[in-house]
């Protein structure tokens, strides 16, 4: 079965527009009601919601990809650059760093023109070594002709999955001038209807080495940065599709495998991105409750380690806080942590988890107004 890119009419996609016209205007409803409540926050919270929704968003697009990256160092590099305060930064490794430029560049900047050389500069943002892990690949230009064909494919090495095979290397040139002329200088679409088709446009291409599809979910988030006339983000694409990653692979196959009719992919995107927006409620629900807690501890004298670690708790920590895990982290002797750690559960503000001796293991109490702690 041949794809897409070698049908006769490509890239002249077509879809019914009856099919799409009720679940767009829906999206676009719901996006406007997240924005209009996100807007009515306070700049504090609009901020907070903002670091939570960006930095989920690079951690899962990564995820998508296999690749894991340090939360604490996304969101400190997302801080540091949006200069938000918030406490003790972590370090940043470069890889991170360069994740966390890219998408920045790609909605803070989303009014900008997509380019061939600014997509070189986000690649290479990707691959500051030079390197996809221990493979050496080509960097800030179109993948070459040495590297062979093109396969996309998921799954863990030595069983991954084939979805489709992309366009031949000596394409690529003509292929991505005519995507980036359509993205610039197409206004007749819908800039959410616009974000689906450029997502599946260059994924299809699938111009570079590696790092296409971060880069592609990049361009969906600018389209949308775009549908909204703001760079502020309050909902997470990736984060959905990482949920929904089987579906997401399984929906781009068959569109690969069909002929220009995408319908069922746009369906398939306006549906995900439901959900996401959706999924902000969340985000807003955590940063409110992060936010009582804080008022509810106002008065009380707290060291940078204290908060740092109190946020790290109210972010979502991984697995369970003992006084060995707070040590590593802030840095300090295991004596000073404990010290930490006893003087919050004196005041109510940890409690100890169930359990004893060396496994003791602290989480938050719930705050009541006043500040006493009730369990």
């Amino acid at each position: 079965m041949i794809c897409i890119h070698e049908q006769s009419d490509w890239p002249r996609f077509r879809w019914s527009e009856g099919a799409i016209s009720g679940s767009l205007a829906a999206v676009r409803h719901r996006q406007g009601r997240l924005i209009g409540r996100m807007e009515a926050l306070g700049f504090d919270l609009r901020a907070e919601a903002i670091l939570a929704t960006l930095t989920e968003d690079v951690v899962k697009s990564s995820e998508i990809e296999g690749e894991n990256l340090d939360k604490e160092q996304v969101r400190s590099s997302i801080a540091r650059r949006l200069g938000l305060e918030i406490g003790a930064l972590a370090p940043v490794d470069r890889d991170v760093e360069g994740v966390v430029e890219m998408m920045l560049d790609a909605t803070q900047n989303y009014d900008k023109a997509l380019t061939e050389a600014r997509l070189f500069d986000w690649h290479a943002a990707l691959f500051p070594t030079g390197r996809s892990g221990m493979t050496r690949i080509t960097v800030g230009d179109w993948r070459g002709k040495a590297a062979g064909p093109m396969q996309v494919i998921s799954g863990p090495y030595g069983r991954e999955r084939v979805h489709f095979e992309a366009p031949d290397a000596a394409r690529l040139p003509r292929e991505m001038a005519a995507f980036l002329e359509w993205f610039e200088s197409e206004k007749g679409i819908d800039p959410v209807l616009k974000a689906a088709i450029a997502h599946l446009w260059f994924v299809t291409i699938h111009p570079f080495e590696d790092g296409n599809g971060r880069i592609a979910r990049a361009i969906a988030d600018m389209a949308l940065a775009r549908s909204e006339a703001s760079p502020q983000r309050f909902y997470s694409m990736s984060a959905e599709i990482r949920l929904e990653r089987k579906d997401y692979y399984a929906t781009l196959e068959r569109t690969q495998k069909g002929d220009l009719d995408i319908t069922d992919w746009i369906l398939w995107f306006l549906a995900c991105l439901d959900r996401a927006i959706a999924g902000a409620e969340r985000i807003l629900a955590n940063v409110l409750r992060k936010a009582a807690f804080w008022r509810a501890i106002e008065t009380q004298p707290l060291n940078e380690r204290q908060r740092t670690m109190i946020n790290r708790l109210l972010d979502g920590f991984e697995g369970r806080l003992t006084s060995s895990k707070w040590a590593k982290l802030t840095k300090v002797s295991p004596d000073t942590a404990l010290r930490d750690i006893t003087d919050l559960v004196a005041r109510g503000i940890l409690m100890k988890d169930d359990g004893g001796g060396r496994s003791t293991s602290y989480s938050l109490a719930y705050i009541r107004r006043d500040g006493s702690a009730y369990y």
